[in-house]
């Protein structure tokens, strides 16, 4: 069977196309004919030793995608082979069949495809997260959302737009301009260096944005902070491209309030995935939602996915297509 492995380290030329052994469905697991990957910025993580520490090499990278149920083990009950199913986190999906504990898998309607699903799983959820729970978007509101053109900053552009928010979408080039504004953006920065506190304060006469979404590192910690109205929310979630510096929090200006919101804690069980999926796809079929897939590519490419990835130059989601 082929699947990417990652036997040290580095950049994105480590990731190799092997043959490998296939999987096996084990008790309460399902093996899974995988149609479509996501390639995540985690992914660019686990590749260069900032995530998964604690895993072994060689390893299989990637843990978003969808496909069709090849076979179940012992003790599963509510999938069958010939299902298509999705799923946001389980290791081991740059390749071309996964064994994923039958839990985890979200059974998909039949008006919802695969490239959707994979493209959706995590980014979505994670949006979801960001801008319904760990900041619960009002009418009237107004959020900064960093890189508004990709994967997650436009799915959070779309749902702070359906709250009845309204959006100050930043981006990296002019080019960007058009996806950002598609996905809901009202107003837009071009920005490159990290500086854009005072637009966000042209923009609003002064007072700042109630909530910033900054996936873009480390550089863009200080004006986001800047950018902030009085008890303004900055949910920070760019760990891959560099943890902010260290602050007093007796520092802070205007009561900010600053965390790191984890998908995880959106779905902390298969009630809630079920449930938080179902939304997702109900925004997707109400056309409340809109997924944008930026490029596929052969596994085969992951490697270039990656790097395209890492470029900044894509908008909406990478795929890998097994």
């Amino acid at each position: 069977m082929k699947a990417i492995v990652l036997r040290q380290r580095g950049a994105a030329e480590t990731l190799v196309l092997e043959d490998i052994e296939a999987p096996v469905a084990r008790a309460n697991e399902a093996v899974v004919d995988v149609s479509a990957s996501g390639v995540n910025f985690m992914d660019i993580g686990v590749r260069n030793g900032l995530l998964w520490k604690d895993k072994a090499l060689p390893l299989v990278p990637g843990v978003e995608g969808a496909g069709t149920v090849a076979a179940v083990g012992s003790g599963v009950t509510d999938l069958r082979p010939g299902q298509r199913v999705a799923w946001v986190y389980g290791p081991g999906s740059y390749s071309k069949q996964i064994a994923l504990p039958a839990a985890s898998l979200v059974p998909l309607p039949d008006d919802i495809t695969d490239e959707t699903a994979a493209a959706l799983m995590m980014q979505g959820i994670t949006a979801s997260h960001f801008a319904t729970r760990f900041y619960e978007t009002k009418p009237g509101d107004v959020a900064l959302v960093h890189a508004a053109a990709g994967g997650v900053g436009s799915l959070v552009s779309q749902i702070v737009k359906l709250r009845g928010g309204t959006v100050i979408g930043r981006v990296s080039s002019e080019e960007k301009i058009g996806a950002a504004r598609a996905a809901g953006a009202d107003h837009m920065i071009v920005d490159r260096e990290g500086k854009f506190a005072q637009q966000v304060l042209d923009l609003t006469d002064g007072r700042g944005a109630d909530v910033v979404f900054d996936g873009s590192g480390a550089s863009t910690f200080q004006d986001s902070m800047g950018s902030l109205a009085r008890h303004g929310v900055l949910a920070y979630y760019g760990p891959v491209l560099g943890a902010p510096p260290p602050i007093n929090v007796a520092t802070l200006p205007r009561s900010i309030k600053i965390g790191f919101p984890t998908f995880a804690d959106h779905v902390p069980d298969r009630d809630a995935l079920l449930e938080q999926t179902a939304i997702l796809f109900e925004w997707i079929r109400s056309g409340e939602l809109k997924i944008e897939v930026g490029s596929r590519y052969a596994l085969s490419d992951a490697a270039l996915a990656h790097a395209d990835l890492e470029s900044r130059r894509t908008t909406g989601k990478l795929l890998l297509i097994p």
